[in-house]
């Protein structure tokens, strides 16, 4: 596995953290979800409503107040990037939850899995609850 130091984090695009904090929710959720399911309909069914561009952008309205000033910061750049909305969200939602990506894109990017963790697990229950 690469090693990024935080100054090259930094560099990279929002997109491109983004694209890796998506793999990582995706992963979470899958592996979280072993303890409602193990019947494989049933965990993709309810990873794809989880990992859903609106899921994610409610859950970040949900888990906001909780972040850091740096974390909101880096937020805002994920969802200011120039990116197209797929036609199940809107582009509001789609926004939203790159930015949420892009957040945990960098956070594991930076191995801060501890905060990482934290906010995966508080989305995933915010999104659980509604």
């Amino acid at each position: 596995m690469l090693d990024f130091d935080e100054d090259e984090v930094k560099t990279l695009s929002p997109l491109v953290t983004a694209y890796i904090g998506d793999a990582y929710f995706h992963l979470y959720v899958r592996t979280r979800l072993l303890s409602v399911t193990h019947k494989i309909s049933k965990l993709h069914d309810l990873s794809a409503e989880i990992v859903s561009a609106v899921s994610q952008a409610a859950a970040y309205k949900e888990i906001e107040s909780q972040l850091t000033d740096d974390e909101r910061d880096i937020f805002r750049r994920g969802r200011n990037a120039k990116s197209h909305a797929p036609r199940s969200a809107t582009v509001e939602e789609y926004h939203a939850s790159t930015g949420f990506e892009s957040l945990l894109g960098e956070l594991f990017l930076k191995k801060n899995f501890s905060r990482l963790d934290e906010i995966c697990e508080s989305a995933f229950n915010a999104i659980h609850k509604n």
